[in-house]
């Protein structure tokens, strides 16, 4: 049975209104970050999925790339193939696009072509690394609503990113960004601590709840002394993520495997 354009756009915009009801502070959506078929099957079968999301970094290292080194069409690819199971089900689907590339309409359009209701964008500028103003990311932002309602997903969901905090500002630096973003139409405000595991601390993410209301994504370190799914959601956040931490434990495990044939000896 062959479905109308109409028809299509009406089921996305439906679960595009998931995926925002989803991000609830106190009760956040948590989202175990794919980058392939095979992690997508994985995740969708699990009855704790509510929803799922892809992870640039993981899709770029699926591709053989680095993730600043992530085209737009390797990064459609990993989508795709994610897609092609999530469409299967009633699920949700949300996709890291980076910065959204270089025309953010277009980008958006063919996300959504590719079934993705919801998107990361930071407010890095990847062509140059530096840190876009405040008024360049919002209007990033207001593109990127802009372009879905035309595509005919009017509630598409941003998970909107700022790195101000990295780039050495601070948590009232975060949550006058994020204010901005949300008045933008933003859902919720992505708040990186930068690399090396630095994350946010439990200070850094009460403040934050505080400032925003909740509407927050954590990324969630799979580390021993880290924030877990309960402390955060008694802290009040409305979303939790862990990028790439999932395909950092599967490789961990493949490596373990690897080094067991390798040397001829029995799995424990």
């Amino acid at each position: 049975m062959e479905f109308s354009t109409q028809e299509v756009s009406f089921e996305l915009n439906e679960k595009a209104k998931r995926l925002r009801q989803l991000c609830e502070p106190g009760q956040p959506l948590v989202l175990t970050n794919v980058w392939d078929a095979a992690s997508a099957n994985l995740v969708v079968a699990h009855p704790f999925t509510q929803a799922v999301a892809t992870a640039s970094y993981a899709v770029a290292a699926a591709s053989g790339v680095g993730d600043n080194d992530l085209t737009l069409e390797a990064n459609l690819r990993g989508i795709r193939n994610v897609s092609a199971v999530v469409a299967k089900t009633d699920l949700p689907l949300t996709a890291d696009l980076q910065d959204c590339y270089e025309d953010v309409r277009a980008t958006i359009r063919q996300a959504i072509d590719a079934g993705v209701v919801g998107c990361n964008i930071e407010d890095v500028d990847n062509t140059n690394g530096k840190l876009r103003t405040v008024d360049d990311a919002v209007s990033r932002i207001k593109a990127v609503l802009s372009a879905a309602e035309e595509a005919g997903v009017p509630d598409f969901c941003v998970n909107a990113r700022t790195d101000v905090v990295p780039f050495g500002g601070s948590v009232s630096d975060a949550i006058s960004r994020g204010k901005a973003y949300i008045d933008a139409g933003a859902t919720t405000v992505y708040i990186w601590g930068g690399g090396g595991g630095r994350g946010i601390s439990r200070d850094e993410v009460e403040e934050l709840v505080k400032g925003l209301g909740g509407m927050i994504n954590v990324k969630m370190n799979l580390r021993p002394g880290y924030l877990n799914v309960q402390d955060l959601a008694e802290l009040g956040v409305a979303r939790i993520s862990v990028g790439p931490e999932m395909y950092l434990k599967a490789m961990a495990g493949f490596k373990y495997a690897l080094e067991v044939v390798a040397k001829g000896e029995s799995f424990q």
